[in-house]
């Protein structure tokens, strides 16, 4: 009976693997985030849990407006979490308890709870919060359909590091040079707003953030090498079971997946969650600070792939290994597998057009 619950157990996280929930800006590790202690499993949520201002608002109150990429992420990570954790109807969902699991903030995790509370899945108690109503079905295991605004945000990437497509912009001019409805431009937007690409300008439009030149990929690696060799071999360094499994699913499921338009989306959130996660299981914030911001600003430049399905197994083969080291305890050899991954990633070009 063991051995099945746990069999189950893993296909949850597998399917959750390639249904493409890849939460980024999560870029998150599976394990709730920690301040100098060891990486714990991931908490059950009950109604014993603490209880904050925040919690006992209805989820309405936050998320107006059309659902952005991560809140839909969200979404379906949250139903992943209901299966994976079994949670019976009734159990209390602390919006602190999940941002903090998913290592986002509490804005964009009450506009999925909204959601799901539209749906009928979760339900406002007063004085307790949002409430499982009912057992949501599990995550399809076929892949997502491609969204309009990921193919749009991976054209602005392009565009960016090929034709130099302007800092500033506009809902206007997006339409009509991508020739794409307003609904599909505001969604891109918005999702990038999220993630931390751009920024609105006062009164009118946007404007492109985290400028990313040869050189600051340059000195962003050389910090890299600094931090992410020497967090692997913390005292404090941790990895939860499930973090691992979670990360190994998702690998394998970016590498057996057909390659796609907006494939590279999935290939950077999945790559920055396997840094962000290891920087965070060291148990210093500030590496794991670093490592999110040096992310942030690589993304628009990463979601236009360029290095051939090739570096993608190659990059998957040394993700696995670094794993493989870390679970053998032979921390020195996955540091030194670390350092070696940055170095090969460095060496790729930066734009060959």
């Amino acid at each position: 009976m063991r051995q099945r619950s746990l069999a189950v157990r893993m296909r949850n996280i597998a399917v959750c693997a390639i249904a493409g929930l890849a939460n980024r800006r999560s870029r998150s590790p599976r394990f709730p985030m920690r301040t100098g202690v060891a990486a714990a499993a991931p908490t059950t949520y009950t109604a014993a849990m603490d209880m904050t201002d925040a919690d006992t608002m209805p989820a309405t109150q936050g998320g107006a407006g059309l659902p952005t990429r991560l809140q839909h992420q969200l979404v379906a990570r949250i139903v992943c979490l209901i299966h994976e954790d079994a949670l019976p109807v009734g159990s209390r969902l602390s919006e602190n308890r999940l941002a903090e699991r998913l290592a986002v903030s509490r804005s964009p995790v009450r506009a999925a709870l909204n959601q799901l509370a539209k749906s009928g899945v979760v339900v406002f108690r007063p004085r307790r919060g949002m409430e499982l109503a009912v057992i949501p079905p599990a995550v399809a295991e076929s892949a997502p359909a491609v969204r309009p605004e990921d193919e749009l945000l991976v054209r602005i990437a392009r565009d960016r590091y090929t034709i130099g497509l302007n800092e500033a912009l506009s809902e206007n001019e997006l339409i009509r040079h991508y020739k794409v409805p307003r609904q599909v431009v505001r969604s891109a937007l918005l999702g990038m707003e999220t993630l931390g690409m751009v920024q609105r300008k006062p009164g009118y439009g946007w404007r492109l953030l985290n400028h990313w030149d040869p050189a600051a990929r340059a000195e962003s690696y050389t910090m890299r090498r600094l931090i992410e060799p020497a967090a692997i071999l913390q005292p404090a360094f941790a990895l939860a079971p499930e973090w691992v499994a979670t990360m190994r699913a998702r690998h394998n499921a970016v590498l057996g997946a057909p390659w796609g338009k907006t494939s590279s989306i999935t290939l950077f959130e999945v790559n920055s969650d396997f840094h962000e996660g290891l920087a965070a299981a060291s148990g210093n914030r500030h590496f794991l600070a670093t490592i999110r911001h040096l992310n942030q600003m690589r993304r628009l430049s990463n979601y236009y792939w360029r290095h051939g399905f090739d570096r993608v197994e190659a990059n998957h083969a040394e993700h696995m290994g670094i794993l493989d080291r870390i679970e053998a305890s032979e921390m020195d050899i996955a540091s030194a597998l670390m350092r070696r991954h940055l170095d090969i990633a460095e060496a790729m070009p930066f734009n060959p057009g």
